[in-house]
């Protein structure tokens, strides 16, 4: 059944290798909603032993979720024949023993707990019964794979795999599992027999994100504008109402996680801890510091230190593609406003001057979470190196500021100053920013003092026009196109 899987070749590989194991197996799986977590389990594991999937409901009692326990139990142990409630979570893992002892030593037996916090609400008994069953029974049963799957990544963090309690060191393997790189996107609707050009690709990838449901209602026949349009903008688009559903199904106190992502938004060079705290008025101490947590930990942000800065001081940016179209479109349009447009309201907002500013913004965040792939096209993925933000404010009207959109320090004495640009055609560097480029450079080695070899690279989806500005702006250059070939083989040039 897993050759229905598109893409997850690494996690497919591992899943194999656990699946083949002699031991008794523990795994974790967590990850954002809609990522394909249930789908990956379900499809890998159903048909290769015995597979029992309870999956949580969320805010249901215990005695509801112990229902639906005793339902799975009747369908995978006796063909269906009702079995009595259990009255707790200790009974019902009594009675799964019972079971599970009774299967053939050489037949494996799968057990998938999925949505888990919804399964181990307070004072459910849930996590005690399972630490119990699994230590005393299952961890000594060679045939044994017991899976555990959350949406809520933090939850499944602090809960499970950190957790000092009960099921402290339980854990034999985990995955947290990510929504796709953008050469895994392609990969995966080629797989579906939908095959778009890099720009339409990067276009919808812009806007949607690599969310495998997501993908799964791009319908084959139409451009990336037209897919927009009808996810984002109609009645009924999936996506037009999807961002609170999100954020309330992974975090029990979202408006101020929202809070924090809407104030990242606006901001494409990131905002610092305490930057934040003012935007937001959420309090300055653990109440920030874990909500940060917890957006970091479910793939929404990323922290990234400031060139030259100590370890304390770092710069949030939001990295989630589809959080940031939904602020910077959607959520501003009600539906009269979407009617109005007669059905093209994406179709209109192409070229304008907001839709330039957001595909610039959108494009160097697929970048930043490509961090890899550009190593690797620069050749220097086995060269250590420590990606980070940096920029100079003016002290007095005299100075000229500078902002780089990210930096990369080499471990063999080299620094990349990096330049996203998003264009549809060749990129032209013209005499004005030719002139502003060497300013940013000299600006930094002022400020920072480095005597580091600098690289100016350029990260643009079909090259740099080499005109007489090229040789003295572009030191290296990514094309996106090439980046995108056998998942992240791109292809350099030099002056």
């Amino acid at each position: 059944m897993d050759s229905q899987i598109f893409g997850r070749d690494k996690e497919k590989e591992r899943l194999k290798k656990i699946y083949q194991g002699k031991e008794a197996a523990f795994l974790a799986v967590y990850g954002r909603r809609r990522v394909g977590k249930t789908f990956l389990i379900k499809e890998f594991f159903q048909d290769k032993g015995v597979f029992f999937h309870l999956t949580g409901l969320k805010g249901e009692k215990t005695s509801t979720q112990l229902k639906g326990f005793s339902i799975e139990l009747s369908d995978v142990f006796f063909q269906g024949k009702k079995q009595e409630i259990p009255k707790s979570w200790s009974d019902a893992m009594t009675e799964l023993r019972y079971q599970l002892e009774k299967i053939p030593k050489d037949q494996k037996a799968i057990l998938f707990f999925d949505e888990l916090p919804w399964l181990a609400s307070p004072k459910s008994g849930f996590l005690e019964a399972l630490d119990h069953l699994w230590n005393r029974y299952l961890s000594n049963m060679r045939n044994m794979i017991l899976i555990v799957c959350g949406s809520a990544a933090s939850w499944m963090i602090r809960k499970v795999i950190d957790d000092r309690g009960g099921l402290h060191g339980r854990i034999t393997h985990q995955m947290p599992l990510f929504p796709f790189t953008i050469a895994e996107t392609q990969g995966f609707l080629e797989g579906r027999e939908i095959f778009l050009s890099t720009m339409q690709l990067t276009e919808l990838y812009m806007a949607i994100g690599g969310v495998a449901k997501y993908l799964t209602y791009v319908e084959k026949g139409r451009s990336a504008a037209e897919i927009i349009n009808e996810l984002c903008f109609q009645r009924g688009g999936p996506l037009y109402t999807e961002f609170h559903r999100l954020f309330r199904s992974l975090f029990n106190h979202y408006e101020s996680h929202i809070a924090i992502v809407r104030a990242l938004s606006k901001k494409r060079m990131g905002l610092t801890y305490r930057e934040i705290a003012q935007e937001t008025d959420l309090e300055d101490g653990g109440t920030l510091t874990g909500r940060l947590r917890e957006l970091e930990e479910s793939g929404f942000i990323t922290s990234m230190s400031i060139f030259g800065k100590g370890k304390k001081e770092r710069l949030f940016c939001l990295i989630d593609e589809y959080s940031l179209f939904y602020l910077t479109w959607i959520e501003e349009h009600s539906f009269a406003d979407l009617d109005e447009s007669n059905g093209n309201f994406w179709m209109r907002q192409r070229e304008t001057s907001k839709w330039r500013a957001w595909k610039g913004f959108a494009f160097e965040r697929i970048c930043l979470k490509n961090i890899k792939a550009i190593k690797k096209a620069l050749g220097i993925e086995e060269v250590m190196t420590k990606t980070s933000k940096w920029m100079y404010r003016p002290t007095n009207k005299e100075e000229k500021g500078a902002e780089i959109d990210w930096v990369m320090e080499r471990g063999d004495g080299c620094i990349h100053l990096f330049e996203a640009k998003y264009t549809e055609s060749d990129y032209e560097i013209k005499k004005e920013e030719a002139q502003k480029l060497r300013e940013k450079r000299n600006i930094f080695k002022r400020e920072t003092k480095t005597r580091k070899t600098i690289f100016t690279t350029f990260v643009t989806p079909f090259g740099v026009k080499q005109n007489t500005y090229f040789a003295e702006g572009v030191d290296q250059q990514i094309i996106l196109e090439k980046l995108l070939e056998v998942g992240a083989n791109a292809f350099v040039t030099s002056e």
